[in-house]
């Protein structure tokens, strides 16, 4: 089980994808609903089975549970994944999310195309999370494309077409970038490759080689990477095809788009384009920031200006978005850490609200703020829950969003003291239109019409009781997250201060103790070689059939 739990976590929901397409029609369509929902469950418990027998501490900052088989031999192409602190919780939101959102989709049109393309969707989404190896990333990123369109055009928006067609066509765009940054960086690499060993597109190897590439070099490949990344997240100004996708996917869709979707933009940023170049992200962290804070401002104005309610939390993930680019770029455990957690809790209350929209919009048929309000007379439950979620959003202490905006706003204002400044200012913004959106749809007079709507029942609050579970558990003990999350996290901020000599971090910005990761995996750090770390480490490239266990 352990050498295969994250094979099961991918290749499940595919194979189970694949079975529902191939099944006769009619058993399908059946089936579909309760086969999907099953699947996505047996995932999730798979993924909680590996956060608890994640081991934690400062010896275990690498990846473990690693799985290795070799792909496309002459190219040192492999199906090489594992999970670190960095991506665990990522992994284990996108568990949480697929479920939830399954269970909320409401039962119209196909249901065999809707939850195989769902299913599709998370073994994408997690084969992006756990993937190692440039080409299998690549693979499984440009994936993600295919169910999404499907699921978007699949809605009933009125604009749902050109909506889907302009999420694939900027996203593939953008995808091209990636591409032939990774090709580049391959080939580029190969003639630095220590001798006895193959040229490989794993992810240790890569960042090894790129470290001896010229700077300019450097920032180039970086760029191609980040545009491609930039687009998925989306990060201002490569945000323009998220207003439409967000608003016109069915709730379900919505909320594995804003939830998980991007955060593989921003993964991707952190994972493969800080590790593989971290010389050039110094270099380039002005622009980054500059970018972060200008989508956190921008963000929080264009939602205020809103008067549908799901286009308004739309806008607001391009603020989320923003928040997290200027943790990652603050180059300090506490803001990266701060941006990791922030990724966790945006897909929780973003998939949470988005959720809580569709309810709206199920029982009001309008998103309008100009048509709604009220609402809270005949619905007080879905009321203080809706409220119960923005003050999450917003970063209320005791609450999910409060641990990550704090750790961001520290982690940066150590290094980047102006742009923390003007982040913070953002997030008053959001307070403001959140607060403002939550008081025309659920307070005020309400019309005939409104006091006509029904509460929340029984099947949408147990939909939504996982989300909240999460919320309230991260909000007050988040302990179990950063443990996990830091030793990961202070071995990248490590190896970005060793690709520049020039760029010294003050004490408090580093983590407690010194990070080690097996000796497969080092790249510039003291290698450990304690029984501890034995047996998670890089199988030796070019090593036909090598596999890692934890």
């Amino acid at each position: 089980m352990p050498a295969a739990v994250l094979d099961v976590i991918v290749l499940l929901p595919l194979g189970v994808a694949l079975a529902l397409a191939l099944v006769p029609r009619p058993a399908a369509e059946h089936w579909a609903r309760p086969t999907a929902l099953a699947t996505a469950t047996l995932v999730f418990a798979f993924t909680v089975w590996t956060a608890v027998a994640f081991k934690t501490g400062n010896a275990h900052a690498g990846f473990q549970f690693t799985s290795y088989e070799p792909w496309i031999g002459p190219l040192g192409i492999a199906w090489y994944i594992g999970v670190d602190g960095i991506s665990l919780f990522l992994v284990a939101m996108t568990a949480l999310l697929f479920p939830v959102a399954m269970a909320s989709a409401p039962s119209r049109g196909s249901q065999r195309a809707f939850y195989g393309w769902m299913l599709l969707l998370e073994s994408a989404c997690m084969a992006t999370f756990l993937s190692l190896d440039a080409f299998l990333f690549f693979v499984a990123f440009e994936i993600t494309l295919v169910p999404g369109y499907f699921l978007i055009v699949g809605g009933d928006g009125p604009r749902r077409a050109y909506a889907a067609t302009k999420f694939f066509l900027y996203t593939f765009a953008g995808s091209a970038f990636l591409f032939v940054g990774i090709i580049f960086t391959y080939l580029l690499v190969a003639g630095h490759e220590p001798a006895g060993t193959t040229d490989s597109f794993n992810i240790v190897a890569l960042a090894r080689g790129a470290s001896h590439l010229p700077v300019t070099d450097q920032e180039l490949l970086l760029v191609a990477f980040g545009v491609a990344f930039a687009v998925k997240m989306p990060l201002v100004p490569f945000h323009t095809w998220m207003p439409d996708a967000y608003t016109e996917a069915p709730t379900g869709v919505s909320m594995v788009l804003a939830g998980i979707l991007f955060k593989l933009g921003a993964y991707g940023i952190l994972r493969w384009g800080v590790f593989l170049f971290p010389l050039a992200a110094v270099r380039l962290a002005p622009l980054a920031l500059t970018l972060g804070v200008i989508g956190v401002i921008w963000g929080s104005v264009v939602a205020a200006m809103q008067r549908d309610l799901k286009r308004l939390v739309a806008y607001g993930t391009v603020a989320g978005v923003g928040f997290i680019v200027v943790g990652f770029f603050g180059f300090t455990s506490q803001g990266v850490t701060g941006g990791i957690v922030e990724m966790v809790n945006h897909a929780l209350t973003t998939g949470a609200l988005f959720l809580l929209v569709g309810m709206v919009f199920e029982r009001r048929h309008t998103r309008s703020l100009r048509d709604l309000g009220g609402l809270k007379v005949a619905a007080p439950v879905l009321g203080w829950v809706f409220l119960a979620v923005v003050l999450a959003d917003i970063g209320l202490p005791g609450l999910n969003g409060f641990i990550g905006e704090v750790l961001v706003l520290i982690g940066t204002f150590i290094t980047h003291r102006w742009w923390a400044v003007v982040a913070t200012s953002g997030a008053v913004l959001g307070a403001l239109y959140l607060l403002w959106a939550y008081q025309r749809v659920f307070d005020g007079p309400a019309r005939a019409v409104d006091q006509a709507v029904h509460d929340m029942t029984w099947a949408e609050r147990a939909a939504i009781a996982p989300l909240l579970a999460a919320i309230i558990f991260i909000g007050v003990y988040p302990q179990p997250l950063l443990e996990r999350i830091e030793p990961a996290v202070d071995h990248l901020v490590a190896h970005v201060e060793a690709a520049d000599p020039h760029f010294k971090l003050p004490a408090k910005a580093l983590g407690s103790g010194k990070p080690s990761v097996p000796a497969g995996q080092a790249v510039d750090l003291p290698i450990a070689s304690t029984k501890a770390a034995a047996g998670t480490g890089e199988p030796s490239r070019g090593a036909p059939g090598a596999r890692g266990g934890k």
